[in-house]
């Protein structure tokens, strides 16, 4: 696929991962290095600075087998959409903005970020880029691309916003992934991230006893096993919330959102994709309330605020405006 004028008129936003201080230009299939000439591929569309999936490999089939799933213009519902501005408590409106997005998955999150007028470059290790990509990439304020979050393709303190929801704890060290998202932030510029919590009623879950065994699955097996026992499961769930309440749906193995107000179809669907996602990744690591807050303060962020949220911990930060 030839490059295209999205990828062309952003291509100046990114740097080389190889150097680290040379720019990028746009050639035919890839982006070269204009310091030091390394070479990255131009693939369906969008630019790789990575050779694989690496640790994210279940993160690439999930959101490629769900590619619209939890998408807003899917559900028509603004789920993904209300969590987003809940979360980082952005006004909708961000024009002449740059904002990163860290881990977008299939894109539920970068769909929303594309309606605040600000250009979006959205990021993420797997091949979910590929779904992202089929839904969102024709947005002209968009630029998708598959990298590391240790080796992210933008120069130091450069972009107004980073966020990243739902991702760090896949990581294999949160604290340093954290620090390099923390390194693209402007002076003056927010970081917003969510994390799991490390909470005793949390790693006593379903999720944290099976995973020893699950995460070491043949992927397609237990997605099988999974896309089988839930339709069964579901509707035992559902009837434990109905008489339990919240806690009900901590009786059964799966997870199940029964205060989205999905149709019963989509609903399931989402049962599925997210009972996958607590039982398939290499990483799970929760954090406390105490551990996040050490990341800011250890960059020396101020604003900051660490508190529960709907997925954990949420996190805000702001590099001083006066930072060198």
């Amino acid at each position: 696929m030839a490059i295209g004028d999205d990828i062309r008129s952003k291509v100046g936003l990114l740097i080389c991962i190889s150097c680290r201080i040379g720019r990028l230009a746009a050639q035919e299939n890839q982006l070269q290095c204009t310091n030091c000439g390394a070479a990255f591929p131009i693939v369906r569309g969008v630019p790789r600075f990575v050779p694989d999936d690496g640790y994210a490999r279940s993160f690439g089939f999930q959101w490629n087998v769900h590619a619209r799933t939890q998408l807003d213009s899917f559900t028509g519902k603004p789920i993904s959409r209300n969590r987003l501005f809940a979360v980082s408590k952005w006004p909708a409106e961000l024009p002449g903005q740059t904002i990163l997005e860290a881990g977008s998955g299939a894109g539920r999150f970068t769909e929303a970020l594309t309606t605040t007028g600000a250009t979006v470059i959205s990021l993420d290790l797997s091949s979910a880029v590929d779904a992202n990509f089929h839904s969102n990439g024709k947005r002209p304020n968009l630029l998708i691309a598959q990298a590391s979050l240790l080796d992210i393709p933008v120069p130091p303190r450069s972009m107004d916003k980073v966020i990243c929801l739902g991702v760090l704890q896949h990581t294999p060290d949160p604290a340093e992934a954290f620090l390099h998202l923390a390194n693209c932030v402007r002076p003056g510029g927010e970081l917003v991230l969510d994390v799991y919590a490390a909470r005793l009623r949390s790693l006593l879950s379903w999720k944290y006893l099976l995973r020893p065994i699950t995460k070491r699955m043949n992927r397609d097996r237990l997605y099988r096993l999974i896309e089988r026992a839930t339709p069964i499961l579901f509707p035992v769930s559902d009837f434990l919330y109905r008489t339990l309440g919240r806690f009900g749906l901590r009786v059964l193995p799966i997870v199940h959102y029964p205060e989205l107000g999905l149709s019963p179809e989509l609903s399931l669907r989402w049962a599925i994709l997210d009972t996958f996602d607590m039982y398939s990744p290499a990483h799970d690591h929760p954090q406390t309330i105490a551990a996040v807050g050490s990341w800011f303060k250890k960059v020396e962020f101020t604003d900051v605020t660490v508190e529960f949220g709907p997925n954990g911990i949420i996190g805000r930060g702001r590099r001083p405006a006066s930072a060198a």
